[in-house]
């Protein structure tokens, strides 16, 4: 038996052996192909070399191609977990000819490996053709033996592949492996040929053929081969068994889902466990190829296969969240074909779990009305389309989950009442957007990157250079030329101009002929990631599609950005350094005035921290250390060291950017994988400075700063300020700090004293004043006041004072200021009884033209906007003194 590794391996062996280059596997984001969600079958990643918008890196090639299909046309998520060979996720093996050779070399290859090199039974293997194609059927009589009724031609479109109505297409001849007489099922072609015992194994695509509005209409000049075989498909046959979940990596996968719910025995468990195998293939493939949850999109389809996934666990009765636990088990199984698992896989276990857990807290109210609504229905009949929209637009429920959640039941769902809503729900979104330009905005670049391939960007080495306009875009729409006023968007072939992208900003400059046009180019973007797109005015002159154009970009402007950006990659490795390798980039904004750098961190930077990491950068700036950049293939360049951030897409080739100082293991400072433009060398940034650290979410905190002149202006600005602060109290910048501090003890000085002289001031230098004002009123005695400048807060200390004086009596003094005034009164403890000091201040408050006043009935105080009233109060505190001693 060969492992499904093995297998793999070996496949790959046999077609460098016959000189193959063999290439990796594309990422599951495709490239290539905006119409694509993800890379669905193994000639994807070679659709520009077979159109022909590419040329090929060898003439021939072979790879094991991740693939998915879980969403749009190649949608197999329903079936997954109920049939043998339905997967969300696979690995396709394949052999591909540009232009080398054709049909006899790879039906030669085909049944080679198949028979001599695998040792598969021939007795078991069948052969299909197009029933057209009489050089296939030829060949296969002659290479194989096999007999005329094993060759059996095919009139339907299974055996004839276009790429579309327009371009390459051809003949295809299948390959099936024969199972056996106990499973049911007949040969391809026949009336029961949807049975199980003849499974195809391996597709060999003869593209021959040119089409135009889907009609052959000229022979190829340059014939090509693409291929295509399931390896789990391939893996069930050698392993000598007919469902592909009983394979080795998906026993492997089973039984840990097995070990960690502890439920093994039954039917329906076994389908929860086949599905949770795949959808972990799935969902941790997409992640660790940047793809992450969200509402739309890919993101939308990755939740819903994480959530169809999550469903089983809970079936098999899982109370945590299981998913995660499961990674390592995939990791150990599939990780050293596909080092990027390993690498991404504390990524993809933290998702997991948070998504999970997130999504078993609305499991429950959505299976519970999924409950309510199925209550009365019994097998049979359907579930309506509202409910069914409901659970996928409330609860996040996919339609599929919903399906899959009452199959079991033999409950179907309306798809019709379903469609129909979310088709409202789709009318109402596109009324709200309607004359956004969007979605035709969207077509057009499509069609664009269709049309020209993409861009080439020749911005590293230099900020000029010629292009050809491609293509001109004016309002959303395209045009063969621009003249002086209007505002354009300008497709070139090859620009030095920066697109938009990776959080640097987009260049600005000029576009030129010598024939007098001239346009200022204020940004560039980069729609799809494929065209560089320069948006500007036209100041002079016409332009026109064709034309050959000189781009020059503001050098000045690149380089204030190529600081930032360079300063940025010295910043994440400072924070690494100083906090933790925790810290992981979490968003950029690379700008010509300033940087922002966002990264994971649980807690806000202490001063200390901060001017530590801001040191660090800069020690890196002057040591003026080259910057270098290598290009490597993504294995070597993360194998040395290079840091990458899991939701960029990198090709066959990534920059290599290499900053500072050797460190430990001769390793440089800094070390990333980025496209992005940067400084010859450290010393060309010239400054950093740190100017806000804050939270953006949780866990996640964000640095702003400045480089270069803009950080030399920042600081001149503080020193100017300083120095402005400095004269003011007449002093050196560097006593400020000392000279503030007198400054501060001899102000509280001043300000006690003041207020000393005031009490004194008050009470008549030693109380002399204040107890000359003092009377007899009703039989008690009275000290009534009015001190002008006196500050209320003085008001209360005065009347300790003056009961202290007096010994037994009632004490009122009203304090103005700016017009305004405040009144205090007290009442000795013997005679607190007899009068309230409330009542007396209420009283004064009302002289004084206010309300209310408050206290206790020893002591209270108030104010009122009126202070030329202030003897007035004290006579109106006199009155009610001599009111409450006067005979009822």
């Amino acid at each position: 038996m060969s492992s499904t590794n093995e297998i793999r391996r070996s496949f790959l062996e046999f077609f460098a052996g016959e000189g193959h280059r063999v290439v990796p596997s594309a990422p599951l984001v495709p490239y290539n192909d905006p119409t694509l969600m993800f890379v669905n079958a193994g000639m994807v990643p070679f659709k520009n070399v077979f159109t022909g918008l590419e040329a090929p890196a060898s003439p021939t090639a072979a790879s094991s191609q991740k693939c998915v299909r879980a969403g749009g046309k190649h949608n197999d998520l329903d079936n997954v977990g109920y049939t043998a060979r339905h997967h969300t996720f696979f690995e396709m093996l394949g052999n591909f000819s540009f232009g080398d050779y054709f049909k006899e070399q790879a039906i030669h290859h085909a049944w080679t490996l198949l028979t001599k090199e695998w040792g598969i039974d021939p007795h078991r293997l069948t052969a299909t053709v197009y029933h057209t194609d009489d050089e296939a059927f030829d060949l296969w009589r002659k290479i194989s033996g096999l007999p005329e009724e094993r060759i059996i031609r095919i009139a339907t479109k299974d055996n004839f592949w276009a790429m579309g109505d327009e371009g390459p297409c051809g003949p295809c001849s299948e390959i099936f492996y024969d199972h056996g007489e106990h499973i049911p099922g007949g040969p391809p072609g026949s009336p029961d040929e949807d049975g199980d015992r003849f499974v195809e194994i391996w597709n060999l695509v003869f593209m021959q053929f040119e089409q135009a509005a889907g009609e052959i209409v000229a022979d190829l000049p340059r014939p090509s081969i693409d291929t295509g075989m399931g390896l789990e498909r391939i893996a069930a046959v050698m392993q000598g068994v007919h469902d592909n979940y009983e394979t080795d990596t998906f026993k492997a996968l089973i039984a840990a889902s097995k070990s960690l719910t502890g439920k093994s025995v039954d039917t329906e468990a076994e389908v929860s466990h086949r599905v949770i195998a795949d959808h972990l293939r799935s969902t941790s493939f997409l992640l660790a190829d940047g793809v992450l949850p969200a509402s739309e999109g890919r993101g939308y389809v990755l939740r819903r296969i994480m959530r169809r996934a999550m469903r089983h666990a809970h079936l098999l009765g899982a109370r945590e969240p299981l998913m995660h636990r499961l990674v390592p088990a995939l990791v150990a199984e599939m990780g050293q074909a596909y080092p990027e698992l390993g690498r991404a896989q504390p990524l993809i276990e933290e998702t997991l779990e948070r998504e999970e857990t997130q999504f078993r807290r609305t499991l429950a109210n959505g299976l519970r009305l999924l409950d309510e609504a199925t209550a009365t229905l019994d097998s049979g009949a359907s579930l309506d389309g509202e409910t069914a929209f409901k659970l996928y637009d409330t609860y996040g429920f996919p339609y599929d989950l919903t399906e899959d959640a009452l199959r079991p039941r033999g409950i179907g769902v309306d798809r019709a009442g379903f469609d129909e809503a979310m088709a409202r729900q789709k009318a109402a979104a596109r009324a709200a957007w309607k004359g956004s330009g969007q979605a035709a905005d969207g077509e057009l670049w499509f069609d664009l990157v269709e049309r020209e391939g993409g861009s080439e960007f020749t911005g590293y080495s230099s900020t000029e250079g010629e292009g050809r306009v491609v293509g001109l875009v004016r309002d959303g729409a395209e045009v063969e030329s621009a003249s002086p006023g209007e505002h354009v968007i300008v497709l070139t072939n090859q620009t030095p101009f920066y697109g938009e992208s990776g959080g640097q900003a987009g260049d600005a400059g000029i576009i030129s002929t010598p024939e007098g046009l001239r346009i200022i180019v204020s940004d560039t973007g980069k729609p799809l990631g494929r065209l560089h797109a320069h948006h500007g005015i036209v100041e002079a002159g016409v332009i026109r599609r064709g034309d050959t154009v000189h781009l020059a970009v503001d050098a000045e402007r690149r380089d204030r950005i190529r600081a930032n950006h360079s300063a940025t990659h010295l910043l994440h490795a400072a924070l690494r350094g100083r906090l933790g390798e925790h810290v992981t980039q979490k968003g950029s904004l690379v700008a010509e005035d300033r940087l922002r750098f966002d990264f994971s961190h649980p807690k806000p930077l202490d001063a200390d921290e901060l001017a530590a990491i801001e040191a660090e950068v800069n020690a890196e700036i002057r040591a003026n250390e080259t910057v270098s950049t290598r290009l490597m293939s993504p294995d070597d360049a993360i194998s040395a060291g290079a840091m990458a951030l899991f939701g960029e897409k990198y090709g066959d080739e990534v920059r290599v950017l290499s900053m500072g100082r050797p460190g430990h293991g001769g390793r440089n400072y800094s070390v990333e994988l980025c496209g992005g433009t940067h400084v010859r060398a450290t010393g060309d940034i010239g400054l950093f400075r740190i100017v806000s650290e804050s939270a953006v979410s949780s866990g996640v905190r964000r640095i702003e700063a400045l480089t270069g002149e803009a950080a030399r202006q920042w600081l001149v600005g503080r020193e100017e300020a300083l120095k402005a602060a400095a004269a003011t109290i007449r002093a050196t910048p560097e006593d400020v700090p000392a000279r503030l501090s007198a400054l501060l003890d001899e102000r509280k000085r001043l300000e006690r004293e003041l207020a000393d002289a005031k009490k004194a001031l008050a009470l008549g230098g030693g109380g002399e004043k204040a107890a000359a004002a003092d009377e007899e009123v009703g039989g008690v005695r009275f000290s009534g006041q009015v001190i002008a400048g006196l500050e209320a807060k003085a008001l209360r200390g005065l009347l300790d004072e003056a009961k202290a004086r007096i010994g037994s009596g009632v004490a009122a003094i009203v304090a103005v200021n700016d017009g305004r005034a405040a009144i205090a009164a007290a009442v000795t403890d013997d005679l607190v009884g007899r009068y309230d000091a409330v009542s007396l201040v209420r009283a004064g408050v009302e002289a004084l033209g206010g309300k209310g006043g408050g206290g206790r009935a020893d002591m209270a105080q108030g104010g009122g906007p009126d202070g030329s009233k202030a003897d007035e109060a004290i006579a109106a505190v006199r009155r009610l003194i001599e009111n409450a001693a006067a005979p009822a």
